[in-house]
């Protein structure tokens, strides 16, 4: 097979790849937020502590994690095609690359919660901040970093996913590296799909660390104003007293 021949194949398929990442990933950090952030609130110690609510979630999202990819894809094959028409295909492999994702990425949001100061947390709970309050003001702002770490580690995933689920007819790079580059024995397109894979994570893994120092930088130094105005209001009423 000739590069002419294979710029099409290549073009369309990684079409796919992208259609089923941004679908996939974007379902996955709208669901998986919430689920992230009840993991954290419900914690023990935590401010919405629930130990019984936390442990069945913890279980659930455990359950969900603990299946391979491939096989949770064969057992989603009469949900997938009752959710969206489909069980093959990109359309097809969303339903269990979402699925897949959702657990591992509330994990994520709950590690990057934790991380956040507690003192934080304390001082906007004194000052009568509700759990909204502190979940959108306090905990999201200040984990922000994390969670964009955490949402490139995602992506990534999803893309080796989304690899995983061409093999088994999702299509994309996957469907075409294993149809092509394995049954029809076209090596360069194997290793045309495996530096292309190669180089989306790479973009992927630059973009997001990127992204996360500039946010880090920017949290550095509002901490670090914020610091220095807790230190300047003490000291006032002090001068003024010995002023009188």
């Amino acid at each position: 097979m000739t590069w002419n021949e294979m710029q099409p194949l290549l073009y369309d398929r990684t079409l796919d790849t992208l259609f089923m990442v941004w679908w996939s990933g974007f379902y996955a950090v709208l669901l998986g937020i919430p689920l992230g952030v009840l993991l954290h609130l419900t914690h023990r110690g935590a401010i919405l502590q629930n130990i019984v609510v936390n442990k069945v979630l913890g279980a659930i999202v455990n359950i969900g994690r603990s299946f391979p990819f491939l096989i949770l894809i064969v057992v989603l094959i009469p949900f997938t095609r009752f959710l969206v028409g489909v069980s093959i295909g990109p359309t097809g492999a969303v339903v269990p690359l979402v699925i897949a994702a959702v657990p591992f990425f509330a994990r994520l949001v709950e590690a990057a919660l934790r991380e956040v100061d507690h003192g934080l947390v304390e001082a906007a709970h004194a000052m009568g901040g509700g759990t909204w309050t502190i979940v959108f003001k306090v905990l999201l702002p200040q984990a922000l970093p994390a969670l964009i770490a955490g949402v490139t580690t995602l992506v990534i995933q999803l893309i080796g996913y989304s690899a995983i689920a061409g093999a088994v007819g999702g299509g994309g790079l996957g469907d075409l590296a294993y149809t092509y580059g394995y049954q029809q024995y076209e090596t360069p397109l194997m290793i045309a799909t495996v530096v292309e894979l190669i180089l989306l994570v790479t973009l992927v893994q630059v973009l997001g660390d990127r992204l996360v120092r500039r946010l880090a930088q920017r949290g550095t130094r509002a901490s670090s104003l914020r610091v220095g105005l807790r230190r300047t209001r003490p000291e006032e009423p002090a001068a003024v007293t010995e002023a009188a």
